[in-house]
Order: structure tokens, then C-alpha cells, then sequence
């Protein structure tokens, strides 16, 4: 299956059907599937919710107020009309009634004033005890009445006096009329709350498509093998601009991931066929240059097979390096991690290196600390350090130096070595930790280009780092100084 069949991420997916690969096109989502639209439909209910309770609440509190404002003004009178009976009795409270009628130009108070036994009318614009409204009992009660000839709902307190019953109201016609008009307001006020809802939500759902489309037209183009499409950032610096800047990164990630993989490819290609082809030649050259059934020929036959096995023994090593750096990279090592003493493992790696130091008549010397913990994979730690030692003796000329060296540092630990060769250029440190990348300098010495690529591999399955500097600045040559930062636990 080729890369451009696979287009999930651009609208199309393929899958075996009867063992025949299918490409299934998969167009737009589905309104109801949408999470545009599943946001926009949530703005919509929660902005027409907010809007609906605030004008309930507006409704209540004012109808409330006015409610509030009628009762007040009755009882307010009643309190007055009783005052007055008790200042000047029946005539006087007859006079009052007659007073606040005269006064009222609205129209809206209502009184009645009747004898308790008898239940005759004395004073008030009611003809009659209006039905539905109890003699005894109260205070506050509702009831159709005639008034100024219309029957009207009112809303009387009803006042028990001394051989008298005084009844105070008001009409509600006004009331009602206001409350009607609060409440038509309203009704229409919602209507235009729910269109405004479905606006705003249309113009959600529509916003949040077109911030996507740049990332969308990014998959396609990607899906399509494009790996040099980028999602464009709108410099708002938004949730939408980390997104596209993340995705950004990791589709630089994946594009240094696949030119790796490319390099690796033509490296392993290059560096195999070499000893395998040196391999073949000097087997057919034995086999053909001796002569039959001569002591030579046994010789030369062997000397082939031991340089034989000798480079396919060079092979199993780079395909050895290549998968502890695979492990390390995938974090596969990770459950090895255990506490260690480092120094004990630095001081096993010069010890291991030290022969071959002295074999070149070079120096090797050692500045560790007496104790110092960490917490790693304590093998592949010592295999890191190795293909640092190995490195610096191989490029130190006879009568140089090597130093390793470690120390503790605010929450790090630095494990450095330093060598007194050529050193390495500004331009190939930035490649240095790439899979058999060999200066030009280095061609001429044997290796495969794996080691600081195992170096760096370690260091980043530990969180640290790996820093190449020159181990003296200003001298000729400057040397190389290698320094694997690792975080303390």
C-alpha cells in the first residue's frame, strides 16, 4: 500500500474488502456530528437560557413592584381610615371616605363602609358587599366588582370595626394592562433573543471552521505527500495559533524524522555493501589464485575466511549499535533505570580503555568524586562513556591527553571528556549525533559514524543532553571537549 492511498486525515480511508484494498471517500462530517456545530448549538442554549431567566427574573421583579406598590397603598390607607374612626368615629371616617373619593382623580380606589349587624351601605362607590368577598375573615382578597359601571377585578383588605365593616381597594384594571404590556414586551424580546442565539451560534460555527480550514488544507496537503506544507498562524496567538504552531513542530519533527530514516537508509546501503563486497572479492581471489591442493591455497583461504568473518564481525557491531540506539530512542531501556554509583562506572570504563591508551602512548587520567548517585540504565550509561573514551583516544595523537572527568552541578550531573585532537568544526557538531555522519577529517579513520549518536540517543532517554566545545579555546589544535549533562534524581 503506497503513502498516498492512506487519506484518512484529507477525507479518505482505505480498507481491505474480500482482500482488495478500497478507498472509501469520506466527505464532511455530518451536521449533527460536527463539533462546530455541537458548540454552536451549546452557545445557543446557554445564551438563550442566560437571556430567558434575566427576563423572568425582569418580569417577576416588576410585576412584583407593582403588586408591592398596590398593597402598600392599601394598607396605608387603611391604617389612616382606622386612625380617623378613632379620632371621630362613624361621621368622621364617613367624611374621609367621601374625601379620598373626591381626590381620587384615577379612578382606581374602591371603599365600602357597612353597618355590621344590618349591612347597610353608609359611605363608598360600591352599590353592594361584592360576592366572593367573606364578612369575616381577611384581610386580602380578590374579587369582580362593578366599578363606574364595568366589572373589574380589584383587590380589597377588608378592615372589622366596631359595629362596622370598612373595605378598601384598587382597581387592578391598570395593573393588568401594564403587566400585559410587560408581558408582550417580553414575549417578543425572547423572539429576538432565540434569533439572536441562532446567529451568534451560525456565526460560531462558521468562525471556528474557518480558523480550522488552514490546518485542514495541511492534512490534505501532507496526506497528498507534501511534507513541506506548514498550517499558516494568524498572529493572534490564540488556542488556534498554539495548535497550528504545535502542529508546526511536529511536522518538522517528522520531516527530520523522515530524512533521517532516508540518510540512515543510504548510510547502512553505503557502509554494508563496502565490507560485504570486500568480503566476496577476497574470497574469489583466494579461491582463484592458489594453486590446487597446496599448502598455499589452505593459507590463503584462511587468511580470506578470518578477514571474512572479521568484516561480517564489523557488520553484527553497526547493526548492534543501531538497535541499542533504536531502544534507547524508543525508551524501551527505560524500565532497566536503577540507582547506581557513577563514579564506580566511570572508573570501569577508564580502566577498560586505559590499556589501549598506553598501547597509542597516550595519558589517560580520571577527576572523579568519591561518591556520587544516579538514577539511569547503568549499561548503557557505561557504553555512552566508552564510545567517548574510544572517540578521544582514537583521534589524540601519541603523547596527548584524555581526561574524564565528573562532577555535580545546581540539579545536574556533567561526565566530561576531553582530548588534546584536532577537535571537531562549529558546522559538524550540529551533525555530530546524527546516524553516520563522519566529518571529513574523521573519513580516513576506522568507525562507523554510530558512537555519539549512541551518546546522544542515552542522554536524551535520561532528559540530558550531550555538548561538544572546544576543550581549549585558543590553543592549535583546540581538542574536543564532550560533556553528557544528566539530571540528578
Amino acid at each position: 500500500m503506497s503513502f498516498r492511498t492512506l487519506k484518512a486525515v484529507s477525507g479518505r480511508r482505505s480498507r481491505p474488502a474480500g482482500g482488495v484494498e478500497e478507498t472509501v471517500r469520506l466527505g464532511p462530517p455530518r451536521l449533527l456530528r460536527s463539533a462546530g456545530f455541537r458548540f454552536a448549538v451549546l452557545f445557543a442554549a446557554m445564551f438563550t437560557s442566560a437571556a430567558m431567566i434575566l427576563m423572568a427574573v425582569f418580569w417577576w421583579a416588576t410585576s412584583g413592584a407593582l403588586v408591592r406598590q398596590t398593597d402598600a397603598a392599601i394598607r396605608a390607607d387603611a391604617i389612616a381610615l382606622t386612625e380617623r374612626w378613632r379620632e371621630a368615629q362613624r361621621l368622621g371616617l364617613i367624611e374621609a371616605i367621601e374625601e379620598r373619593l373626591a381626590e381620587d382623580m384615577a379612578g382606581e380606589a374602591i371603599y365600602l363602609l357597612v353597618e355590621a349587624e344590618t349591612g347597610r351601605r353608609l359611605a363608598g362607590n360600591l352599590d353592594a358587599w361584592p360576592p366572593g368577598v367573606p364578612q369575616e375573615g381577611g384581610p386580602w382578597f380578590l374579587a369582580r366588582v362593578p366599578h363606574d359601571g364595568t366589572p373589574t377585578d380589584a383587590r380589597f383588605y377588608l378592615v372589622n370595626l366596631p359595629d362596622l365593616r370598612l373595605l378598601i381597594g384598587r382597581d387592578e384594571t391598570e395593573r393588568e394592562r401594564l403587566q400585559g404590556m410587560l408581558t408582550e414586551g417580553l414575549i417578543w424580546a425572547s423572539g429576538a433573543v432565540v434569533a439572536f442565539a441562532l446567529l451568534g451560534a451560525w456565526l460560531m460555527r462558521q468562525a471556528l471552521e474557518r480558523r480550522m480550514r488552514p490546518a485542514f488544507a495541511t492534512i490534505a496537503a501532507i496526506a497528498d505527500g507534501n511534507l513541506a506544507s506548514r498550517v499558516a498562524l494568524s498572529g493572534r496567538g490564540d488556542e488556534f495559533d498554539r495548535l497550528a504552531a504545535t502542529m508546526n513542530v511536529m511536522l518538522d519533527r517528522i520531516g527530520t524524522l523522515m530524512a533521517g530514516v532516508r540518510g540512515v537508509s543510504d548510510a547502512i546501503a553505503h557502509d554494508l555493501r563496502t565490507p560485504i563486497a570486500r568480503a566476496r572479492a577476497k574470497l574469489e581471489e583466494a579461491l582463484a589464485s592458489a594453486p590446487e591442493g597446496t599448502a598455499t591455497k589452505e593459507e590463503t583461504l584462511r587468511a580470506a575466511v578470518e578477514q571474512g568473518i572479521a568484516d561480517l564481525d564489523n557488520i553484527s557491531r553497526i547493526f548492534q549499535a543501531l538497535l541499542r540506539i533504536a531502544e534507547a530512542e524508543a525508551g524501551a531501556r527505560r524500565a532497566a533505570f536503577a540507582r547506581f554509583d557513577l563514579p564506580q562506572v566511570l572508573a570501569d570504563a577508564a580502566e577498560l580503555y586505559e590499556a589501549t591508551a598506553e598501547a597509542r602512548e597516550q595519558s589517560l587520567t580520571t577527576d572523579l568524586p568519591r561518591r556520587l548517585d544516579l538514577v539511569g540504565d547503568r549499561d548503557l550509561l557505561l557504553q555512552a562513556v566508552a564510545n567517548l573514551l574510544d572517540n578521544a583516544i582514537k583521534f589524540t595523537p601519541p603523547g596527548g591527553a584524555v581526561l574524564l572527568s565528573a562532577r555535580a552541578t545546581e540539579g545536574w550531573v556533567e561526565i566530561a571528556v576531553s582530548d588534546d585532537g584536532p577537535g571537531l568544526a562549529p558546522e559538524d557538531r550540529v551533525h555530530a549525533g546524527e546516524r553516520f555522519f563522519r566529518a571529513d577529517r574523521s573519513r580516513g579513520t576506522p568507525g562507523s559514524g554510530l558512537g555519539l549518536s549512541l551518546v546522544q540517543a542515552v542522554a536524551s532517554l535520561h532528559g540530558g543532553e550531550l555538548r561538544l566545545e572546544d576543550a581549549a579555546p585558543g590553543r592549535e589544535p583546540p581538542g574536543l571537549r564532550a560533556t553528557l549533562r544528566l539530571p540528578l534524581p
